[in-house]
């Protein structure tokens, strides 16, 4: 709508790099932010794309990108922060309490919490997985549609659920098919999160923050990013990466772990040969 509106009634033959400057100018005046600029520019480069290559139209099809790249240059950031918010002990403790308490809490919230902190989905997978696409001896799920950047429909993955997600799912799992696993919206899920943290003065808390320290939990368990990325559903190891949050602490753990691991392996090889 507002490339309808703001470069819509120029002729495509007369789409320029000044055209776009100037879009670029009036974005800024608008006060959209180099992000904002980068994400229309980016939109707009797959249009005259699908037009150069699917249309076979004779349009500059790298325009767009030009522009995109001279965001750089006029001192624009097009990078947005990285969040690196995940929910506190002390926190999720408060919001368990906070509904637990709340006799007119009609989404049993700290359920959903717990089953994204033990899974790692996002909020509109969890709302949407169905009792007809959970394995119950393979213990899976089918997560329909998953999100990807370049796959919109069809993207269907089946995931394993780890011991604490599957003893949320499994019980309601029993005489129930054709339905969600859960009854619960995600605009409700939404809604009562945020509503939570604002009676509870829980700054800058979202419910997507679970996914990220769902995705660290797992590294620390030792996951390797393979079997971490099945769980999230990341592509790329850089798009995971935006979710960890391993600390020095976590390394020292890890290499604990496999130390003692390794010591009573050594021993039992020692007595076998022993023998």
């Amino acid at each position: 709508a507002m490339l309808r509106r703001e470069i819509g009634a120029t002729p495509l033959g007369t789409l320029s790099a000044i055209v776009l400057r100037d879009l670029i100018d009036r974005r800024v005046k608008q006060g959209a932010g180099g992000v904002t600029i980068a994400g229309d520019l980016s939109f707009l480069s797959a249009v005259l794309n699908w037009g150069r290559h699917v249309r076979q139209w004779d349009i500059p099809a790298r325009l767009a990108l030009d522009a995109r790249a001279s965001l750089v240059h006029r001192g624009l950031n097009t990078r947005g922060n990285q969040r690196e918010r995940e929910p506190t002990d002390a926190e999720l403790a408060r919001l368990y309490a906070h509904w637990e308490a709340n006799n007119r809490q009609r989404i049993d919230m700290p359920t959903l919490v717990r089953f994204a902190l033990a899974s790692g989905m996002r909020q509109d997978e969890i709302c949407q997985l169905r009792v007809d696409d959970v394995d119950r001896e393979a213990r899976t799920v089918v997560i329909r549609d998953r999100k990807d950047p370049k796959h919109k429909q069809g993207n269907d993955q089946t995931v394993p659920l780890l011991p604490e997600a599957w003893a949320i799912v499994q019980p309601r799992l029993q005489g129930r098919e054709g339905c969600n696993v859960f009854d619960a919206h995600a605009a409700s899920v939404s809604a009562a999160f945020t509503r939570a943290c604002t009676a509870l003065d829980i700054k800058d808390l979202h419910f997507h923050d679970l996914r990220h320290r769902a995705a660290a939990q797992f590294f620390r368990m030792g996951l390797d990013i393979p079997r971490v990325a099945l769980l999230t559903g990341h592509k790329t190891w850089a798009m995971l990466r935006r979710y960890t949050d391993i600390k020095p602490s976590d390394v020292h753990t890890a290499v604990a772990r496999h130390t003692a691991e390794s010591a009573n392996i050594v021993p039992m090889k020692r007595n076998r040969a022993a023998r």
